[in-house]
């Protein structure tokens, strides 16, 4: 027994290791007794987190698909206006063409009969002078009565004091 004794205080391992079994077996024991007790408590309450966190994630889901879905249409509303815009234009550069080709016909028109008027006011002009020059010519030479020969006035009066 001596030797027994003597062994145990030399060797300090042998004494504890009969303890950190045993601290291990109570910490073993109290964790099983704490999981236990808090599913024990999710069961009753029920409001699990995991069931929370998955009806949030899928009501997550559902908003995000109807966002999406939002998106798309807006997508196509802003693609179709946009289309319509285009066309719009379309048209209008279309009538602006036309406008323009029956401007410059205009303005052809317009040239050509401002030049056809200053034609004839040029013959106008030369009319009037000719004119001018003919009545000058008029008024410069005297103007002599035609009287008619001797022979035509005696048959003339013998006529009248037949007649009469």
């Amino acid at each position: 027994m001596i030797d027994l004794a003597e062994d145990t205080p030399s060797n300090p391992l042998l004494r504890l290791g009969a303890q950190p079994i045993a601290l291990t077996a109570a910490a073993l024991l109290l964790l099983i007794a704490g999981v236990t007790s808090i599913a024990i408590w999710r069961a009753y309450t029920g409001s699990a987190p995991e069931t929370d966190r998955v009806v949030a994630s899928r009501q997550l889901q559902a908003r995000t698909a109807q966002a999406s879905e939002q998106l798309v249409e807006k997508t196509k509303g802003l693609e179709a206006t946009q289309q319509e815009s285009i066309d719009q234009l379309q048209v209008v550069q279309d009538q602006l063409q036309t406008v323009k080709r029956l401007l410059a016909a205009q303005q052809s028109d317009t040239k050509r009969l401002s030049e056809q008027v200053a034609s004839l006011n040029e013959s106008i002009d030369s009319l009037r002078q000719s004119f001018a020059s003919a009545r000058a010519t008029e008024a410069e030479t005297p103007s002599v009565t035609r009287r008619k020969p001797a022979r035509h006035r005696v048959h003339a009066s013998a006529r009248k004091r037949s007649r009469g």
